[in-house]
């Protein structure tokens, strides 16, 4: 939240796996410009994104992932898996639901591989990619290989997960986990409790730590995928 401007109402598309929460800014018959979020963020990242982009009259949608805010999937049988295949299809759903053919796709950490993962399965259904870190769609096989100390220490919130003593951490300490990666990433960020918390209500959703810890796991092979997702990951 910016300047304590409140954000657009939340909206709510069905999709074959989920109720998709997202928010839209713009003239509705403006080219479509999607934003994806990361972890542990929130579309309050995008606020200043969408204000700029709706007043050049683009139609700015900005959905929660999965796990995320009033997200929910329709079967409780589903897997709650955070893996990148999730990702990329949760988004083309997204796109199919709102009779969106094209769109300019943009994203960071968890939202950057979901645009990532369209734009090159789907070419067909980007008009453009804005991504943090270029394409940050994950070789698994090539993760077992360790890197040099001073990168892996980067990834200490990863590892925690991989263990039960993890998942009960950020169960129980969710808002102090994701206050300390801002920090942690952001050093100069001086971002306050209301900043803070506009986002991290969106932490409170029933499924945010089986999604986050799937994550963390399957990208490492240490957790197996959705099966019904094998396809996507395969290609």
């Amino acid at each position: 939240m910016q300047d304590g401007v409140m954000p657009p109402a939340i909206r709510t598309i069905r999709t074959p796996v989920l109720d998709i929460a997202y928010e839209e800014g713009g003239p509705p018959d403006g080219p479509p410009v999607i934003l994806l979020h990361g972890f542990p963020y929130a579309p309050r990242g995008y606020d200043a994104v969408v204000a700029i982009l709706a007043a050049a009259g683009r139609r700015c949608l900005v959905p929660y992932l999965r796990g995320y805010g009033p997200t929910r999937f329709l079967d409780p049988a589903t897997p709650r898996s955070g893996q990148q295949a999730a990702l990329g299809r949760d988004l083309l759903d997204f796109m199919d639901a709102l009779a969106i053919p094209r769109a300019v796709l943009c994203g960071y950490d968890w939202g950057g591989r979901a645009a990532c993962i369209v734009a090159a399965l789907w070419p067909e259904r980007a008009a453009g990619l804005v991504t943090c870190t270029g394409y940050n769609i994950q070789d698994i096989a090539a993760a077992v290989h360790p890197a040099p100390p001073e990168q892996e220490c980067r990834s200490w919130y990863q590892y925690y997960l991989h263990g039960e003593r993890g998942r009960a951490g950020l169960a129980a300490y969710r808002r102090d986990y994701a206050r300390l990666l801002w920090r942690q990433w952001s050093p100069d960020w001086t971002f306050d409790d209301a900043t803070f918390e506009a986002s991290a209500a969106a932490f409170d959703n029933p499924d945010f730590v089986e999604v986050v810890v799937h994550s963390y796991r399957h990208r490492y092979g240490y957790a197996p995928g959705d099966p019904a997702l094998e396809p996507i990951e395969g290609r």
